[in-house]
């Protein structure tokens, strides 16, 4: 019994530096074995590892693909057209003792600011040295190649590797945008004043071909009415010239009576004539002129004599 007794606090200090002296490193991630601050093992693999316990500690690393944002950047093409850029790149820890020997107890958050300040300055250099069109352009990856090849280089120092680097967006600084939208307007409502003027000067040029069609419609058809009332007036004068030939009488007749006609269509109520005026002949004798010149003519009965 007091065997017992003096066993079971054994078999726990046991137990506990039993568990202490093992740790799992899970396939996700790999695992630094530090004593005293400095690295004494290097667990890549998953499974079991062991340790001394309470001399030594394990810190746990990523090993998975990381991404990192990069807050927008404004850069300076060789064309000094400022372009304000958004990236992102994916990096992983290559080499876990290089990475903790360079960044210390920070840890990932001071290798993502490190790396930070390496894209920056990477991505700042690389499109420095090509024209704004370039970076704007749909047809960029050789720049991105270019920005990720020069991070892996300097990334290595930290004990990382770049796997990619993307420019996510690329605009004007809002002042610059301002000023191409203003620009965009002007040459879009120049565009439009050019669109409405030729449209005027067609709709001119049209109006201008219609009225001369109905200028030479309209004279077309007044000399061919001028020649068809020439015609009938020539046809008229014609028969009123036979008429007049074959009895001048009903002519002269018939032209009374459509004098008549017109002065009584004409809604006058009075005319001024001199009695002898041939106008009235046909009103005093439906002979006429000849009428009244026969009367003329006669001469007149001797007045009978006196008787005594």
């Amino acid at each position: 019994m007091r065997k017992s007794i003096f066993l079971l606090p054994v078999l726990v200090v046991v137990l506990i530096v039993a568990i202490s002296s093992v740790f799992i490193v899970d396939e996700r991630e790999k695992a630094l074995v530090l004593q005293f601050g400095q690295i004494v093992k290097v667990k890549e693999e998953p499974g079991l590892a062991f340790k001394i316990p309470f001399i030594q500690n394990v810190v746990r690393y990523d090993d998975r693909i990381l991404s990192r944002d990069l807050d927008p950047l404004e850069v300076t093409p060789s064309d000094d057209r400022r372009l304000v850029v958004d990236a992102f790149a994916r990096y992983r820890i290559a080499d876990v003792r290089q990475f903790r020997q360079a960044v210390g107890a920070g840890g990932e958050e001071v290798a993502a600011r490190r790396l930070d300040g390496i894209l920056r300055d990477t991505t700042r250099n690389v499109l420095g040295t090509v024209a704004s069109n370039d970076i704007l352009s749909t047809d960029r990856a050789a720049l991105m190649l270019r920005i990720r090849n020069n991070a892996i280089t300097e990334a290595r120092s930290l004990g990382l590797e770049v796997i990619d680097v993307r420019l996510k967006r690329t605009d004007l600084p809002p002042e610059n945008l301002n000023a191409t939208y203003e620009r965009m307007i002007a040459e879009r409502d120049r565009e439009a004043a050019d669109e409405v003027a030729r449209g005027n000067e067609a709709a001119q040029r049209t109006r201008a071909a219609a009225d001369r069609t109905v200028v030479e419609v309209t004279s077309e058809a007044n000399r061919l009415a001028e020649v068809t009332r020439g015609e009938a007036d020539a046809e008229r004068n014609g028969i009123f010239a036979e008429a007049f030939g074959a009895d001048p009488e009903f002519f002269e007749f018939y032209r009374s009576m459509t004098a008549y006609e017109r002065f009584a269509a004409s809604g006058r109520s009075s005319m001024v004539l001199s009695p002898n005026s041939e106008f009235f002949n046909y009103l005093q004798s439906d002979q006429g002129q000849a009428a009244n010149d026969n009367a003329a003519r006669t001469p007149a009965a001797p007045a009978p004599a006196a008787s005594n």
